[in-house]
């Protein structure tokens, strides 16, 4: 059995069914327990919690039928002409992001199927929470409802492939903290694509369809649903777009610092907690602009939330060409860019603690001592350091800061978007050559 708060109700079925367990005996909490005071818990569990706890544990257990797949009916609808009726199916089928879709017919679908060699049964990978088969028809289906274009079949594919890959650590979008997915496009096939990169870059062009794309993919193949599996408090935006200004940035781009030819198009997906505000670093003294540009990144980070989850932490910080040329002419490499950010951008350890203490989202107050007793991984460096006047840098280890170049080339901007519970993952687009289409 389980104790869940009324808010994680829905999403304690979900994954029971998912886990092969459907018949989960769950207990409701209804409260908030990093809140909540002693009595209140008290009054909570002799009112409800423990008459439950108590139910679950001793009333017989009728049998449980084993759940049914969800239906796929893509093929079904696809071949109806009724599209008012099709397009009320999709929304009462909550198959929709509450927008208006494209009807997924059969020919709009094989058209986008013609731009891969895969089968379009093959499974390419078993999306969690819900442990459903992605397959190139049912990417497909996703891609044409968002208003996606056939060519953008190879890079919604690698896409999913990159969310399926056990380091990005797809099951944890879903935490209350608002994490909302993005990619980031690198290489040729961005100007194959058209994809945008300078000025509002997010919101023009082919990006926003295939956001969305990759949205509905999360949705109606991984499953997250908001406010059953994905429990952001209050929402999310919707996933966005980043390809890089390869040609506008002074240093190699971010898939070729992590291990590609400049040669290969890659998609990386990652994740970030906030976005709208930046910082605009000036001046041409590049110690200056990166301090600018640490000093943001600091007021962007949950410091709690960072120590608590160790490496599983990451910063893409999006500048504009401007800069990025700013400080190349000061001698910086990108990598020696990257690496003052982390060691400039410092918080005092008070700072720390004092989150620790009244910021503690997964409970009652803490300390950084006893959060690493508990078995977090919390840098040593900070409990050596708890109580003493010292700074520290505020991303727990060095390695977790990639610059990308984009956005506006006659502003001077730089966006940070930190995100924990995710890890940028890198995988190449496989282009199918035109003559096989």
């Amino acid at each position: 059995m389980a104790v869940a708060a009324t808010t994680f109700l829905a999403l304690s079925r979900a994954v029971s069914v998912a886990e092969g367990v459907p018949g989960l005996r769950i207990a409701e909490y209804p409260g908030t327990f990093s809140v909540d005071s002693a009595s209140t818990m008290a009054q909570h569990f002799r009112g409800k919690t423990f008459g439950e706890i108590v139910e679950a544990l001793t009333a017989p257990r009728a049998a449980t039928p084993a759940p049914s797949p969800r239906a796929n009916g893509f093929q079904r609808i696809l071949t109806t002409s009724d599209l008012d009726r099709i397009g009320a199916q999709f929304f009462d089928q909550r198959l929709t992001d509450g927008l208006a879709i494209t009807i997924p017919t059969v020919d709009r679908v094989e058209a986008f199927l013609r731009y891969t060699d895969v089968a379009p049964e093959t499974e390419l990978a078993v999306l969690r929470p819900a442990n459903r088969r992605a397959t190139p028809l049912t990417i497909a289906a996703n891609a044409v409802m968002a208003g996606c274009r056939p060519k953008h079949m190879p890079l919604l594919m690698a896409a999913v492939e990159a969310i399926a890959d056990p380091y990005y650590d797809l099951e944890q979008i879903g935490t209350t903290v608002c994490l909302n997915p993005f990619l980031l496009v690198n290489g040729p096939i961005i100007k194959e694509l058209g994809l945008e990169y300078g000025q509002a870059l997010v919101s023009r062009g082919p990006n926003p369809a295939i956001g969305r794309a990759f949205g509905l993919i999360l949705r109606n193949i991984a499953g997250f649903i908001p406010g059953e599996q994905y429990m952001g408090t209050f929402g999310y935006i919707m996933p966005f777009v980043v390809a890089e200004d390869e040609s506008g940035s002074p240093w190699e781009p971010f898939h070729v610092s992590h291990g590609f030819d400049r040669g290969v198009s890659t998609v990386t997906a990652a994740g970030t907690h906030n976005w709208g505000f930046q910082a605009a670093p000036c001046g041409e003294d590049p110690e200056g602009l990166l301090k600018i540009i640490a000093a943001e990144l600091v007021k962007k980070i949950n410091l709690n939330i960072a120590g608590i989850m160790g490496k599983f932490s990451m910063a893409l910080i999006l500048i504009t060409p401007n800069v990025a040329q700013a400080i190349a002419r000061g001698g910086y490499s990108k990598q020696e860019a990257e690496n003052y950010l982390f060691e400039n951008a410092r918080v005092h350890i008070d700072q720390i603690s004092f989150e620790c203490k009244y910021g503690n989202a997964s409970g009652g107050p803490e300390t950084i001592r006893s959060l690493k007793e508990k078995g977090w991984p919390l840098p040593d460096r900070w409990v050596e350091l708890e109580g003493q006047d010292a700074t520290v840098p505020a991303m727990p280890y060095p390695g977790m800061i990639d610059i990308v170049v984009c956005g506006d080339p006659n502003r001077n901007k730089a966006m940070v978007l930190y995100a924990v519970y995710t890890r940028p993952t890198t995988k190449q687009v496989t282009l199918l050559a035109a003559r096989h289409r």
